[in-house]
């Protein structure tokens, strides 16, 4: 599925964040990535999808070359990615920001698919709202729906319980987990939520100063203390 062998990247105009990152998610496999504020996390994702540039190593979809590719393309190859602050646009309505997903997309038109609004319901109610007037947690909803319309193999998410209360954050994991058996998607997050992790992954890697230093099973983080104090504290 997804292969990462000694990737650095970093922004221009500065020196690289990422070291020789060796990565592998199987297909259907969930896993976090976990670290410090400032280690690499969002840098990683970025580089995956093409918003910064790789200095050297490859990036591989199956056998599909991703490095070098400008993010279009590395969405057309199956990957998604919902940033941090979820970027949606408050001025578009909630169909209007879900045919944005599908803009680009070999061989779709740009209408949302009913499926969508049935595995989202809450959307399919408010299709004609203004995007700004959601709460949080349905604009996260909201951006997860439009990244995964157009049934990516792999969707980057980057710290999507952020700012949300528990309750919304476990309907979070539940339509993620969903969404994910269905269409056997693998995935890579970026959270700091140490249950959300749990519940939703099943492997755990470690970043420090841009480098994958250490990886567990995700059930681990419920017990060992030390492990979150190590990388996560500050």
């Amino acid at each position: 599925m997804l292969t990462i062998r000694g990737l650095s990247a970093g922004y221009e105009g500065a020196g690289d964040v990422l070291h020789g990152i060796d990565l592998d998610i199987g297909p259907g496999e969930r896993v976090a990535l976990m670290g410090r504020n400032g280690m690499g996390k969002t840098t990683l994702l970025r580089a995956i999808m093409g918003h910064v540039r790789n200095r050297s190593g490859r990036v591989a979809l199956d056998s599909v070359d991703l490095a070098g590719r400008p993010p279009f393309a590395v969405s057309n190859a199956g990957v998604a990615y919902v940033p941090q602050g979820r970027e949606i646009f408050d001025d578009f309505t909630v169909e209007e920001n879900l045919r944005l997903g599908l803009l680009g997309k070999i061989g779709m038109r740009a209408r949302v698919p009913e499926a969508i609004f049935a595995r989202f319901p809450m959307l399919g109610e408010r299709r004609s709202q203004v995007a700004g007037s959601m709460s949080g947690g349905e604009q996260q909803l909201l951006a997860i729906a439009r990244a995964v319309i157009g049934a990516p193999r792999l969707l980057l998410l980057d710290e999507p319980s952020e700012g949300l209360q528990p309750s919304i954050v476990q309907s979070l994991v539940a339509t993620l987990r969903a969404v994910a058996g269905e269409h056997a998607m693998s995935m890579l997050l970026v959270e700091q939520n140490v249950s959300m992790v749990v519940a939703l992954t099943t492997r755990c890697l470690f970043i420090e100063n841009g480098c994958i230093v250490d990886e567990c099973d995700s059930a681990r983080l419920r017990d060992d203390r030390a492990l979150l104090d190590r990388y996560l504290s500050v």
